[in-house]
């Protein structure tokens, strides 16, 4: 399995530098919607401290955690590509401390400094696999114990 990748930490450090100063720090607390599937996606955070999880609404009254996001995770990345809508939604664990990013301004920023731009494509692709790859241990983990869905 991939192992997991930090924006922040993966960006080199004055691609880090020019980032970082578009950054706004926000806090969310214990149970607070942070988004939900469906709304805009014009920004995302860099998780500082607490947890966050990603979750899917499978009917009216039940929502799913897909993931649980905690310190460096980036949370969001739906801001990135067209439609720009979030595809889960996403909640307060614990209360949270984040660094958010106004999408325009860091899509701004990567026309102006293309090499910015292709880093953070990269590692949100890598986020994105790794992701992916946890997922696909977690379905087959619940395929092997309870057979078909």
């Amino acid at each position: 399995m991939t192992q997991a990748i930090k924006l922040l930490t993966a960006l080199p450090q004055t691609q880090r530098e020019r980032l970082m100063e578009l950054a706004q720090e926000v806090s969310f607390a214990e149970d607070s919607r942070i988004f939900e599937a469906g709304g805009t996606a014009d920004r995302f955070w860099v998780v500082r401290s607490g947890a966050v999880s990603l979750d899917q609404q499978v009917t009216p009254q039940q929502r799913v955690t897909v993931a649980t996001l905690g310190a460096g995770d980036l949370l969001g990345w739906s801001w990135l590509f067209p439609p720009y809508k979030w595809d889960f939604g996403a909640e307060a664990f614990s209360a949270v401390r984040a660094y958010e990013f106004d999408a325009a301004a860091v899509l701004g920023l990567s026309v102006e400094d293309p090499l910015l731009g292709l880093s953070l494509v990269r590692i949100v692709a890598e986020i994105l696999a790794h992701r992916l790859a946890m997922t696909r241990s977690k379905l087959m983990e619940h395929y092997a114990s309870h057979g078909p869905v």
